[in-house]
């Protein structure tokens, strides 16, 4: 498995890449904890990500959890298809497209 790589620019701009399983999330969660408290919104770039499965998916919906609870708005921008139909079978697409 690829390591997942979250980079975090300015005024809230990240980009999430590699593989998004239940062996990279947690440390991605780990590292974006900081981030999350900021005063930005953010911006979430997944282009870079080459392979996700649902504990991908539970990662934004953390996110999404986190950014609320701080007051912030979180959105996710070029989610891959194979994410997109997770998040369908979930139903979880319209949550994540309205993110923000």
């Amino acid at each position: 498995m690829v390591d997942a790589v979250l980079e975090t620019g300015d005024q809230g701009r990240w980009r999430l890449s590699g593989e998004l399983g239940f062996g990279t999330v947690s440390g991605i969660l780990k590292d974006s904890r900081a981030g999350l408290s900021d005063g930005d919104d953010i911006e979430v770039d997944l282009s870079g990500v080459t392979r996700a499965d649902s504990a991908g998916l539970a990662l934004l919906v953390e996110w999404l959890r986190a950014a609320e609870r701080a007051g912030r708005s979180i959105s996710f921008v070029n989610m891959p298809a194979q994410m997109q139909s997770i998040a369908r079978i979930c139903g979880l697409d319209e949550i994540l497209e309205s993110s923000g």
